[in-house]
């Protein structure tokens, strides 16, 4: 029975992973930009630390633009009128998002540039 449900949690996490996917178009562009970066990183032959670096900012940006994505559903189903604290809400989760993005830029640059100039 324990194992029934613990399974059933991966059927659930998969549904939310696939419709992240399918609705959110930030997440395609994410994805877009991980894979412009795994070829990058497979042309310029970047060291195994490297890559659990890069894959770890890969695995950050998608799971953080997806907990974006659920805050800004939340927060709508609470309210459909304006209110200042959903905004706040709203607008810090993005905040976090681009916080997020842009160190992983920082640290991307920080990898690739030395090995191409």
């Amino acid at each position: 029975m324990m194992m029934r449900k613990f399974l059933r949690s991966f059927r659930f996490a998969t549904a939310g992973i696939v419709t992240a996917f399918k609705r959110e178009q930030n997440i395609r562009f994410h994805l877009v930009a991980a894979i412009i970066v795994v070829l990058a990183g497979c042309l310029t032959r970047i060291s195994h630390v490297e890559w659990f670096v890069v894959i770890l900012l890969i695995a950050g940006m998608l799971a953080l633009e997806m907990v974006n994505s659920a805050i800004e559903r939340v927060v709508d189903l609470a309210t459909t009128d304006f209110q200042p604290l959903a905004k706040q809400a709203k607008d810090m989760a993005a905040g976090a998002v681009l916080v997020f993005a842009v160190a992983s830029a920082i640290i991307g640059l920080l990898i690739f540039l030395p090995k191409w100039f």
